[in-house]
């Protein structure tokens, strides 16, 4: 029987061997790797090409958001299923934008979880019973004058992952070593990131990405 590679993506260690030691109870589910941020979770993904990857969304570094629409250009076959403390239908939006598979949250059985992964893998989007009845009646409920003036849906992909990373408090030149681009590249993309959502300082674009989930607030 073909097992389910799953990659654990968490920079808290002691949960990601809580994981491991409950997908260890399943004989279709295997551990095939580990990630503490998304960067890291992009390289293991491109060696391990595993199934279904487990994935945070406020991580140091590069987010769970960034890194999902990285490992779907890179890995297409790769599903990604979102673990995440928030439980609230303003991150589903984003994190299905990104092209996530599903969304369960930490608060979720572990049966709930061990369901979405298997749900994933078999083709389908799994969202959590929690969320999935908001989620609907939020969308249907939503105006499409209103859907598009949300100013996040505005930036491009790369405009996300640097407006994390300056939320995170890396310099530009930190930022152009993540994203391996360039210094006046990454200054140009910040400006178009505080132009297109209104923002004129370092300070509210700290304040957006905590209301948005995300960096995360210890």
């Amino acid at each position: 029987m073909a097992r389910i590679r799953v990659l654990l993506v968490d920079d808290h260690a002691i949960l990601r061997d809580g994981l491991r030691a409950l997908l260890s109870l399943h004989e279709d589910i295997q551990v095939v790797g580990e990630a503490a941020d998304g960067r890291e979770a992009i390289e293991k993904v491109r060696t391990l090409t595993p199934d279904v990857v487990l994935m945070d969304i406020a991580m140091p570094g590069l987010g769970g958001l960034e890194a999902t629409v990285e490992i779907r250009r890179a890995s297409p076959a790769t599903r990604v299923l979102i673990l995440t403390q928030h439980d609230n239908k303003e991150y589903i939006y984003p994190i299905l934008k990104a092209g996530a598979a599903g969304y369960v949250p930490k608060k979720a059985a572990g049966a709930e979880l061990i369901a979405g992964i298997r749900a994933v893998h078999g083709g389908d989007a799994y969202l959590h019973p929690s969320i999935a009845r908001a989620v609907v009646d939020g969308y249907v409920g939503r105006e499409p004058q209103a859907r598009s003036e949300d100013r996040y849906d505005r930036l491009s992909d790369r405009e996300r992952q640097v407006l994390k990373l300056v939320a995170d408090g890396l310099s530009n030149q930190e930022i152009a070593d993540v994203l391996c681009l360039s210094v006046k590249t990454i200054m140009g993309y910040r400006a178009n990131v505080m132009e297109k959502l209104g923002i004129h300082s370092r300070t509210e674009l700290v304040k957006y990405a905590i209301r948005k989930g995300l960096v995360k607030v210890e």
